[in-house]
Parts: structure tokens; sequence; C-alpha cells
């Protein structure tokens, strides 16, 4: 598969910043090509043959990973660590993380060159550290690499812990401006609450979610 001019720079500038730092997150919105680029990096980064593990939280995802990173990176032998299977056989393992972060699992995961966290904004959770922590115990030198849409989490805890720098941030400006996405179309639909929905407070720069709930959450209003 050949990558985008967009994409192959993403794939380059996070290939770089694992050879400098050990660790790197890469940011770009929907429909950028995450998975392309993230199996792109991927298969750069054990071409000598090292061994590779991509995070997923959900089954779908695991899936879709492994079958774009096998169009991609054809040729390398690829495993599955998921609730029905569970092979590290491959150069390469796709694991579903609340399968893998289950403590007898993580004791036979094997010795790692590389973590791939699929959207990294999850990779401070516990079941992740979990996991990263027990990779970089096996093997301090291991790279750590994460994808995200929306490096900022709800509960406005940092990514600092696993990633100390971006590598790269494809904006959406940049996919319309080049013709990969069509400028967005914003429609409002009133539902008679916009005078409640005016009053609802901020907590820091986010309306509170509680209010919003109860003021939304209603049968007339879900109805119409």
């Amino acid at each position: 598969m050949r990558l985008r001019p967009r994409q192959k720079t993403f794939v380059e500038r996070s290939v770089a910043a694992l050879a400098s730092r050990g660790n790197t997150v890469g940011v770009a919105p929907t429909g950028a090509g995450k998975t392309i680029m993230l199996s792109a990096v991927t298969g750069e980064m054990i071409a000598d043959g090292a061994k590779a593990c991509v995070l997923a939280h959900r089954d779908e995802l695991t899936a879709q990973n492994r079958t774009k990173f096998q169009r991609v990176v054809p040729g390398v032998a690829t495993s599955v660590i998921d609730a029905t299977e569970k092979s590290w056989g491959g150069q390469v393992a796709f694991a579903m993380v609340p399968t893998l972060a289950r403590a007898s699992n993580l004791a036979d995961m094997p010795r790692l060159d590389l973590l791939v966290v699929d959207e990294a904004h999850h990779a401070v959770a516990d079941s992740y550290r979990r996991i990263i922590d027990r990779v970089r115990e096996a093997n301090p030198d291991a790279r750590i690499f994460g994808v995200t849409a929306t490096p900022n989490r709800g509960d406005r805890k940092g990514l600092r812990e696993v990633f100390d720098n971006v590598a790269d941030q494809v904006r959406l400006g940049e996919l319309i401006a080049s013709g990969h996405l069509v400028p967005p179309r914003t429609f409002v639909i009133d539902v008679g609450v916009q005078d409640e929905l005016r009053s609802v407070r901020k907590t820091m720069s986010d309306f509170d979610m509680a209010e919003v709930a109860g003021i939304m959450d209603r049968a007339p209003v879900t109805e119409r």
C-alpha cells in the first residue's frame, strides 16, 4: 500500500521520535488513516526482526488493526490475544487490553521491542499501565508508540507518565485543504431546550454533563 504524502511524513516523524526518545504519541483526526499510519510505523520498527504488540480496547478494533496491518505490511506473521485466542506466535501480536491486562496473561507475555497503543488517550488507565509497566520491566529499551485523535482526557489526567513528547499532529484543516476530507457542515436541531442548555454551568472549559443529561435525557426530547 502506498501512503499519502502527509501520512508518510507522520510515519517518518514518529520513527525518528521513537529512535531518539523511546516513546512518542502521534495525533491525527478521524479520517486521517491512523490505522494505516500505525501499521506503517510498526512495520518500520520491526524491520530487523523485532517483536511488537498492538493494543486496542475492543474486539472490532483489534480485528481492524490486524487486517489493515496485513495490507500495509504483507508477509509479516501476526497473532491475536483476545477472549478466544491467546497466541504470541506472530512477530506482531494484536491484543485486547481487557484480556492481556489479566495477571495470568501478562505472565505469558514475551519480551517485546515495541508496544503500540491505539486510542492512546487510554494509556494512563490502570489496565493499560499494567501492560506498559510489564513491557518496560521485561525490556527497559522497549519503544512505546501511541496514536489518538483526542489526546485530552475527560478526567484531565495527562499522558506524560507514558508519552513525554508528540511526534506529529495532523490537523483537520490540512486534510480538508488537500482534498482528503470534506469541509464539515453543522446542523442544530431545536428540540425546545435551548434556553435550559444556555444556563448549564461550565467546569474548566467543558459543560457540566450531569446537568446536560438532566435536560436532554427525557422521553419528550429524545422522541423529538
